[in-house]
């Protein structure tokens, strides 16, 4: 069963897709969002859950480091509630606090140059959340 795992921000979303026996995680793409209406990127999302016989979604939830749930988490929230209404199937929430930084990590580590560490930084993050996932079903 593959799965598909989203890392939404403000700006882009950061696609990454299982493997069919859902072991790794692989970055594929990421999707530009205009002017925060992440709504736009369903017709995207629906090409690639039919390219990649996806059967679930995996969408970050950026909680405050606290454990609370702030204005970006809400929006990750309504955007997975959508996704569920829209797309008929199942979304999981995960939690990626640090996902980024960790992503921003393996990059730096990697000594990708800040200009493509730029272009890939959220397509690394979804990977990160949906590994996450992946591991702990495991």
């Amino acid at each position: 069963m593959r799965v598909l795992g989203l890392d939404v921000g403000t700006k882009t979303i950061g696609v990454a897709v299982s493997d069919e026996m859902g072991w790794t995680a692989q970055g594929i793409e990421t999707i530009k969002v205009p002017n925060e209406k992440v709504h736009v990127s369903i017709p995207r999302l629906q090409e690639l859950i039919q390219e990649y016989s996806v059967e679930a979604l995996v969408v970050g939830l950026p909680k405050n480091m606290n454990g609370t749930i702030g204005p970006r988490g809400e929006a990750c929230i309504e955007f997975a509630d959508l996704l569920k209404e829209e797309l008929q199937m199942e979304v999981t929430m995960w939690d990626e606090r640090l996902s980024t930084v960790a992503a921003e990590r393996v990059l730096l580590s990697a000594d990708v140059s800040r200009k493509k560490r730029k272009k890939v930084i959220d397509k690394m993050a979804a990977v990160m959340i949906l590994q996450g996932y992946l591991d702990s079903k495991q």
